[in-house]
């Protein structure tokens, strides 16, 4: 009797075992469906909706207590802008699918000392993520930026992308960064206007469109010839 009843007792620990096993699985397979709907969602909803905000919006706005963003729509912006911001940050923009293999070389064989992220990994980050660097932060904007790039037009990443980009301490998109640093708003932006603050870009809080350094006139140089070279050779098709 003894003998039988360690074998039920054993047999009850098993069953209550594989119970809670099969409740885990199941509990986790939940927890991944839903997180992965949630993301297919938060990708698709922007296609849409412009986003209200982005991390680092949110972080300038409580350290500042004021923010200068308005959103305005790509018809809205000079297209020169928006040449020159390709030219400046990523000269495939329209030939590649979220990376580009080329500047990634590049990249290493510099000892990344350069960088090679494109306008879509920045868009991913800037909407997404958070700034700094980290393998975690760079592995999720590597997962995000194929389905943003399968989602969402080139001209809606483009236009994305100009409205949530930093481009002086507490200005945001290109209406603020127009008419901050020349008065004007971002459909009358002339050519140098548009190359100067593509120069800004990478360095938001250390340069000034309208103050530029003199490094700063030379890349302004360098951008317009960019912007009007993509626009002859085709590569600014896909958002023009």
């Amino acid at each position: 009797m003894a003998k039988t009843a360690k074998k039920t007792k054993k047999k009850n620990t098993e069953t209550w075992r594989q119970r809670q096993g099969k409740r885990l699985r199941r509990a986790i397979l939940r927890s991944v469906v839903w997180g992965f709907s949630l993301f297919i969602f938060a990708v698709l909803i922007f296609t849409l909706f412009n986003p209200p905000t982005t991390w680092t919006m949110y972080s300038e706005n409580s350290r500042l207590g004021r923010l200068d963003h308005q959103w305005v729509p790509i018809e809205e912006i000079a297209p020169v802008m928006a040449r020159s911001v390709v030219a400046a940050e990523d000269a495939n923009f329209c030939d590649h699918w979220g990376f580009d293999v080329n500047a990634i070389r590049a990249a290493i064989e510099d000892g990344a000392s350069r960088g090679a992220s494109t306008i879509s990994q920045q868009v991913v980050k800037n909407v997404y993520l958070w700034q700094g660097r980290s393998w975690v932060r760079k592995a999720l904007e590597t997962g995000i930026t194929p389905f943003v790039e399968m989602a969402w037009s080139k001209r809606r990443i483009l236009e994305v992308y100009l409205n949530v980009a930093e481009f002086d301490e507490g200005v945001f998109g290109i209406e603020a960064a127009s008419r901050h640093y020349f008065g004007v708003g971002p459909e009358d932006l002339s050519a140098s206007q548009a190359a100067r603050l593509a120069t800004v870009l990478p360095n938001p809080k250390g340069r000034s469109a309208s103050r530029p350094s003199q490094s700063q006139i030379r890349r302004a140089s360098s951008i317009m010839d960019g912007a009007a070279t993509i626009d002859r050779d085709g590569r600014a098709a896909c958002f023009q």
